[in-house]
Formats: structure tokens, C-alpha cells, sequence
């Protein structure tokens, strides 16, 4: 019988079953699936006898939403509390850590018993609340005694095929392995009693989690939501792990995700060589030798990107032992040319057999030096010279 949205609720969960807490005016209702029951509210100054805190936040008007906050496996607890434009948390301390919000719009949150919080993924509370809008709970393990009774009962109103899709999807906003486990589990169970169940949104879900979980890890330090993580894309992320010189994590992420060459381990791959060509703490020759060690000929990696990269940063020697491993002269000589390294671009293009190229040097040659030098240069190059008459 509600007239509009009631000011305060909370989803409960306990023995796999669930229930909801409401308010309306001064009135609390519990309900489950099947009912609905008042609850009667006792004088508050017999059960609040002791107090967890006393903070003064210095705000005259009341915030607007009130949450429990704690962290996994912490007995630690603190408030979140929120204003149109400011969240404020408070602990069992003199202090408070504050947070301005861009968003006029004040979160929308919801507190539980467990001291869990739940809030929209787009709102301003993302980093800290995770969203689970399951209107059918599906939490259904094998060792259940009433698994078959709830399993009759979603399949009766043929609603299975939903309940499936969304223990998959509320995995992806759970932080802890253990409870995306649950979940997974129950999609799976759930699975086998439909016959045409795409699988590839389990298996995608799956991969997502293993990366997330990856880098979330307090060694990486990269604390994503799952929304945040679609959102990102997993291109800007592995450049993020680069940029981190997190290159073994980020190879292994590509090689799991099974990205093609030239958008995974290969740039990668890149990225690395390009930091080790700023290290100026190793000889030419010791850094042009790691380079080529650790990349061999990947398919997708180009030496004369990076050897560009080496004759930017001022180092011209290191450039030209670079493209020694490049395999294509089409892609040494322009380079190699910029350097004005004119009579070694001429030698590579003849090596490469592609009178094109030759006659591109040939011709840069001309216009750069005057024309003895020129004709001295190609009468030690007969093929050139050969070309250059015909």
C-alpha cells in the first residue's frame, strides 16, 4: 500500500533466505515472499545502552543517508555518512575522512545487519559499494536440503533461466573470491537443469573475475569495480600495468585472455624495450643484446620503432644496433637516412635486392652531397651506380 518510495530499507540475508526491512512514517515492516509483518519498534533507550561513538561533524542539517562501512575480514567498523555534496566517514576516532561529490544528487544506499553496504555502480559511492538487484535469490549449493524444493519452484514459473544470469552477473560485483565462488557455483548448478544456456557469458564472467581478482591483489594495488574494469576496457588496463613496468602480469593477463599478438603480449613486449632504451646506466651493446634476447622475433614487434625511439633519446649507436635485428630494410634505411647515416642506408638497400629502395637512397644521396663526393660514393657501390646510369 505504499504511496511512494519509503524512505529507508534494507535486503537481509540469513540460512539463504532472504528478507527485506522497511520503513514507512514511524512504522517498520518485515517482509518475505510470501508475507508481510509489523514489526514493533521498542523504546530506543532500552537498547541503545552503550554508545560506539560520540563525533561532532560541524554540519547543522542532517546527512541524508547513513551506512555501515567495513572493510572484509575487519571487526573495524565505521559510518558513512552523506550530504547533497559531501561523504563523510566516521570511525571510533577524534577524526573523519571527507569527500566532496561533484554530483548534486546525494548517494542512494542502503545498510544491512552484516555491515555490508549496497549502492547503483554509476553513483558516487562505486569505490566503496558494490550493486546486487536480484529480485529472485538463487544461492543454490548441491549440498542443500532445499535445493530441489527452491529449484521446482524457479522452474515452475519458469524463471530459472533468469535466476542463472544474475548469480553470474552479481559474481562480478563481489570483491570476495569466496562469495563469487558461491555464485558461480549456483550459476553452474542452475545450468544443468536448462537445455540452451549460453555459456559464454559464464565463461566471460569467469576470465573478468581472474584478471579483476589479479590485480586487485594489495601487490598490484589496482582496486577496480567490475563496472570500472568494463568501462576501462582491457587495452587502457594493460597499459596501465605497463606504465607500471608490471610486465610479467600483464603478459600472463594477454596470454589468459588469448588477446592477438599485436594487441597483447607484443605491445607489451614494446612498452618494455622502450623503458629499457631510457636506462642509461648499461653500454649500447649490453641493452641492444637484452632487447633482442627477450623479443626475439615476436610476430607484431617493430625494432625500428624502438631504435627510433633510442635516436630521439639522444642514443644514435644504440639505434643502429637495433636495426641490425630488424628484418625489414624498408624499415631500416628511412631511419638510418634521418641519422645521416647515408652510405649505411645505401649498403642496407642493396642488401635488400629492391631497386626501389636503392633508388630512393641513390636520389637522397644526390640532394645531400655535392657531385664528387656523390660519384665517389657510388663508384664503390657498383649496383648503385648500375642503377643510377640506367
Amino acid at each position: 500500500g505504499l504511496q511512494q518510495p519509503p524512505p529507508c530499507w534494507a535486503v537481509l540475508c540469513q540460512d539463504r533466505v532472504a528478507v527485506v526491512l522497511l520503513a514507512v512514517g514511524p512504522e517498520l515492516f518485515l517482509l518475505d515472499s510470501t508475507s508481510c509483518s509489523v514489526l514493533s519498534i521498542p523504546d530506543p533507550s532500552l537498547l541503545l545502552q552503550e554508545k560506539f561513538c560520540e563525533f561532532n561533524t560541524g554540519i547543522r542539517t542532517p546527512p541524508k543517508q547513513m551506512v555501515w562501512c567495513t572493510r572484509p575480514r575487519s571487526r573495524q567498523r565505521a559510518v558513512v555518512l552523506a550530504w547533497e555534496r559531501q561523504l563523510m566517514v566516521v570511525g571510533n576516532s577524534s577524526e573523519c575522512i571527507r569527500y566532496p561529490l561533484g554530483s548534486g544528487n546525494a548517494p542512494r544506499a542502503a545498510a544491512t545487519s552484516s555491515g555490508t553496504h549496497t549502492a547503483p555502480p554509476e553513483g558516487p559511492l562505486d569505490a566503496l559499494c558494490i550493486s546486487q538487484p536480484f529480485p529472485i535469490p538463487i544461492f543454490l549449493q548441491k549440498q542443500s536440503q532445499k535445493a530441489d524444493e527452491y529449484l521446482r519452484e524457479i522452474r515452475e514459473q519458469q524463471l530459472l533461466p533468469e535466476a542463472v544470469g544474475q548469480c553470474i552477473e552479481a559474481a562480478g560485483y563481489e570483491h570476495e573470491p569466496d562469495t563469487q565462488k558461491s555464485l558461480l557455483r549456483a550459476a553452474s548448478f542452475g545450468k544443468c537443469f536448462l537445455d540452451k544456456f549460453p555459456p559464454e557469458g559464464f565463461v566471460r564472467m569467469c576470465q573478468d573475475l581472474r584478471v579483476l581478482n589479479a590485480i586487485r591483489d594489495y601487490q598490484i594495488g589496482i582496486p577496480l569495480t567490475f563496472t570500472q574494469y568494463k568501462q576501462l576496457t582491457i587495452e587502457v588496463l594493460l597499459d596501465r600495468l605497463v606504465l607500471r613496468r608490471l610486465y610479467p602480469l600483464a603478459i600472463r593477463i594477454c596470454e589468459f585472455l588469448r588477446l592477438p599478438e599485436i594487441q597483447g603480449v607484443s605491445r607489451i613486449l614494446a612498452h618494455w624495450a622502450c623503458s629499457k632504451v631510457q636506462q642509461k646506466d648499461k653500454s649500447d651493446e649490453e641493452v641492444a643484446q637484452a632487447i633482442n634476447q627477450k623479443l626475439g622475433d615476436t610476430a607484431g614487434i617493430s625494432y625500428s620503432d624502438i631504435a627510433t625511439l633510442a635516436y630521439d633519446c639522444g642514443r644514435a649507436e644504440l639505434a643502429i644496433k637495433l636495426l641490425e635485428y630488424e628484418p625489414r630494410s624498408g624499415e631500416q634505411v628511412p631511419l638510418l637516412l634521418k641519422m645521416k647515416r647515408s652510405k649505411l642506408a645505401l649498403g642496407k638497400a642493396i642488401e635488400s635486392g629492391d631497386t626501389d629502395l636503392v633508388y630512393t637512397v641513390v636520389l637522397h644521396l644526390k640532394n645531400e652531397l655535392n657531385r664528387g663526393t656523390f660519384f665517389m660514393t657510388l663508384q664503390n657501390q657498383p649496383v648503385a651506380l648500375s642503377l643510377y646510369r640506367q
